[in-house]
């Protein structure tokens, strides 16, 4: 098993091979660096554990979302560290020294894409691929200064990608500047073939009741006004759910951990 490189541990020690891009594209000149669970031709996928990295092969093809960046002209630049098995929001995987947050190095990078964001963060690349599946891109996103979202489920390929709990999972991907998040959204989403206008935005209040600090409700304001300049100004609403927060988050926790066992279950109790 590799260890990392680099003076933030975002990236694994492998030896570099070249890897096929296009010399020209929207994403020419950047530099990507890609999770690793995700297959990148002639790498073998190590998904975090040291024994999963030794019983791979190398993969004879690129997955699906990565080659399509790849296509559009991006230098492959090296695979990341993740979480073990992409199973934990904090970045701390006990195999390796733990990535450096270099918006704030006495703090974590949150995970499981936790080398993507350090490596995006620290300018060692300027996009890189993650996953989310309890908010993998979003956390470290947040933690590290970075932009990132949840794409819709099912929206963008995870062909060649390692399953965590496949009722969940996305592809996600990392920039520190919009322009470059959205240039690789334009190649990744395709066209929205949502046609319905959004003309009816809502504000639940027990959700925004979530937001607690004075600096952080001045910047969620901030961010709902520039919302509803685009969209109009929010209706307020005491929408409910038939269960509580704290309910659907345990509804949602043991439905992942169930496909989680399901899909790794056999190989850990074999001696994994």
């Amino acid at each position: 098993m590799p260890g990392t490189q680099g003076p933030l541990n975002a990236f694994l020690d492998l030896r570099q091979m070249p890897v096929a891009n296009a010399e020209l594209g929207p994403l020419a000149g950047l530099r990507l660096a890609v999770k690793d669970i995700y297959d990148v031709a002639g790498y073998r996928t190590g998904c975090g554990n040291p024994q999963k990295f030794e019983e791979a092969h190398a993969a004879s093809r690129t997955a699906e979302a990565v080659q399509t960046i790849l296509d559009a002209g991006a230098r492959f630049v090296g695979k990341t560290q993740t979480d073990e098995l992409a199973f934990s929001l904090f970045g701390q995987n006990a195999h390796f020294p733990f990535p450096v947050n270099p918006a704030a190095p006495d703090r974590v990078t949150g995970g499981s894409s936790s080398g993507s964001a350090a490596a995006v963060a620290g300018g060692l690349a300027n996009i890189a691929t993650g996953s989310d599946t309890g908010g993998s891109i979003r956390a470290p996103a947040s933690f590290c200064g970075l932009i990132g979202l949840r794409t819709t489920h099912g929206r963008i390929s995870l062909d060649g990608a390692m399953k965590l709990a496949s009722s969940f999972d996305t592809f996600g991907w990392f920039a520190d500047d919009i322009e470059t998040y959205e240039a690789v959204g334009k190649l990744l989403l395709g066209r929205d073939p949502h046609q319905h206008p959004l003309n009816r935005p809502l504000s639940i209040r027990w959700l925004d009741a979530f937001v607690t600090g004075p600096a952080e409700a001045a910047e969620y304001q901030r961010m709902k006004a520039l919302a509803a300049a685009v969209i109009g100004q929010p209706a307020e609403t005491e929408y409910t759910f038939a269960s509580f927060p704290d309910e659907l988050y345990w509804c949602f926790r043991r439905l992942q951990a169930f496909e989680a066992w399901r899909e790794h279950g056999p190989w850990i109790s074999a001696g994994g």
